[in-house]
């Protein structure tokens, strides 16, 4: 045992980023299958997770502390591996500060939509502003994402059955074209992919979840788009609403 103690700071310190991971991800998930609302509680599970990750760099710190005063070369190499650890909070923290970012993006009501300038994936020039007069419905979607997959074709058939009407659907990705171009032929839709390969502004390009969608008026104005989480059918009427008013 006290050998142990001698050397707890380096053993503490050497599995801090194990434990880091192992806390982070049981946390996460443990407040993922409890959470009663995951989109207003996403933040809150990020931030606890943070706090979970932290905790093996804190006894390690504590130990450290403690022995301060007869801390050998091990120790010290345990206390360092327990600091650089410290980044590994980097991915709650930035993942909160981001989602935290796209509610207040989301939840943009009445505001002048901020110029997108890019191209899609054939090459092809978009900007926002050229659709004024129509309804844009801007969809958030990743490669990776299972509910993106899920609600692409839905997305692709009301913007058939609108698009007459004056809808217009366009889906942005910041992941690599290539990617893109891979899932597109799995998965053809007939409205544009646009790429990152522009002038993305921030309100569009910082998104912490999958998928996200920006309803723009005939005006050029933002309109807050239903939850993802809510039926899709939602999601049309709030489109029609928009088709229904007339462009100035």
């Amino acid at each position: 045992m006290r050998k142990l103690r001698k050397h707890r700071t380096l053993i503490c310190g050497a599995l801090t980023p194990v434990l880091a991971a192992v806390l982070g991800a049981g946390t996460y998930l443990l407040l993922t299958n409890t959470s009663q609302n995951l989109d207003a509680d996403f933040v809150f599970r990020l931030s606890m997770t943070a706090v979970f990750m932290a905790l093996p760099f804190i006894v390690t710190l504590v130990f450290a502390l403690a022995d301060r005063a007869s801390l050998t070369k091990p120790s010290k190499v345990g206390l360092a591996i327990a600091i650089l650890s410290l980044a590994m909070l980097y991915i709650p923290i930035n993942g909160a500060i981001s989602r935290a970012t796209q509610v207040a993006n989301l939840a943009l009501d009445g505001v002048t939509a901020p110029e997108m300038d890019t191209v899609d994936l054939n090459g092809k020039s978009h900007r926002l502003s050229d659709y004024r007069g129509q309804v844009v419905l801007l969809n958030i979607w990743a490669t990776w994402c299972g509910p993106c997959r899920e609600e692409m074709p839905a997305l692709d058939q009301l913007y058939k059955e609108r698009s007459a009407e004056g809808l217009v659907v366009l889906g942005f990705s910041v992941e690599d074209p290539k990617l893109q171009r891979q899932f597109a032929e799995e998965l053809p839709v007939s409205y544009p992919l646009l790429t990152s390969e522009g002038k993305i502004p921030e309100t569009f390009g910082t998104t912490a979840r999958y998928p996200s969608n920006f309803l723009i008026d005939r005006q050029g104005q933002l309109r807050r788009a239903p939850s993802t989480d809510e039926p899709f059918e939602t999601l049309i009427r709030a489109v029609d609403k928009l088709l229904l008013q007339t462009g100035s």
